[in-house]
């Protein structure tokens, strides 16, 4: 009776081909431009002007993206969108950030094989038909910016490796924020802090008071970094209260201290610092 299994093999080979032979000629096309998509990044993106593509695309960016960049991409936490083809980035660049996210940014990275080079690859298709072109100069002056930069903000934030650790990295603030975001946020009017970033205010037994941000904690525990920059790390029990403040540790900026003129020349100076591009990764996607 050894020619059953042989029989069964050959009767569920001929319902795959059948089953292909019925599949729509759009679907199989689909299907091949996925397999013909190399693991090496292609500089043009293979779907672009595609229908299916961009009618799926714009379904994964409303789900994935918007949240932070807008429904209409123009940004609301995250940057505006639509013009990065317009300040000459690439496909296989854009194809990278998506991929690898953005260090020092809130942009995750979007890994397979979770989300496929397909999805990606759709995703921006969708975005290139949006797109617009750059249209409008951003005020003020970048080169005066570094130096109210330099006067306000370097004691607590990094920026390619010089300036404090109080705050968060800035290196790549310009592909992270939009300018109005930031504008909000210097000004005093966006209270929300990065995750790492929480102000805490710790009390001793004696009463004293050490101020920073909290870096862990659990139910044991808490370690901070205190106004000085150091890390410090306490058990629960030594300690008579931890506060965690509900406002960002940021201190405002109103025109009393930073007039519309230095803030466009600092917010010129922010945008423009893009960070090192990702580099892709090299695994099988």
């Amino acid at each position: 009776m050894k020619w059953i299994p042989l029989a069964l093999t050959v009767l569920i080979l001929g319902a795959a081909a059948h089953t292909a032979a019925q599949q729509p000629p759009q679907a199989q096309s689909q299907q091949e431009l996925y397999l013909r998509i190399p693991t090496d990044v292609p500089s043009k993106n293979p779907l672009e002007g595609d229908p299916d593509a961009i009618k799926a695309g714009m379904g994964a960016y409303r789900v994935r993206c918007a949240d932070c960049h807008g429904m209409d991409a123009r940004g609301i936490r995250g940057p505006d969108i639509t013009q990065v083809w317009g300040r000459g980035r690439t496909d296989d660049a854009l194809f990278s950030t998506i991929r690898n996210g953005v260090p020092n940014t809130e942009m995750p990275a979007h890994p397979a094989p979770r989300t496929s080079d397909m999805d990606i690859w759709r995703i921006l298709a969708y975005l290139k038909t949006i797109a617009t072109p750059i249209t409008d100069t951003p005020r003020g002056n970048g080169v005066a910016g570094t130096r109210v930069f330099e006067t306000n903000c370097m004691a607590c934030h990094r920026v390619n490796g010089r300036g404090g650790r109080l705050g968060p990295d800035l290196s790549r603030i310009g592909v992270a924020r939009t300018r109005a975001h930031m504008t909000r946020q210097i000004r005093g009017e966006v209270p929300d802090f990065r995750t790492g970033y929480e102000p805490v205010m710790l009390t001793t037994p004696g009463g004293q008071q050490i101020q920073g941000v909290k870096k862990n904690e659990d139910l044991f525990s808490v370690q901070i970094m205190d106004t000085r920059e150091r890390i410090q790390g306490y058990l629960r029990e030594d300690l008579k209260g931890v506060a965690n403040a509900k406002i960002s540790a940021m201190p405002t900026f109103g025109r009393d201290k930073l007039s519309d003129a230095d803030l466009d020349d600092l917010l010129a100076y922010l945008a423009a610092l893009q960070g090192v591009e990702p580099q892709p990764a090299n695994e099988n996607r």
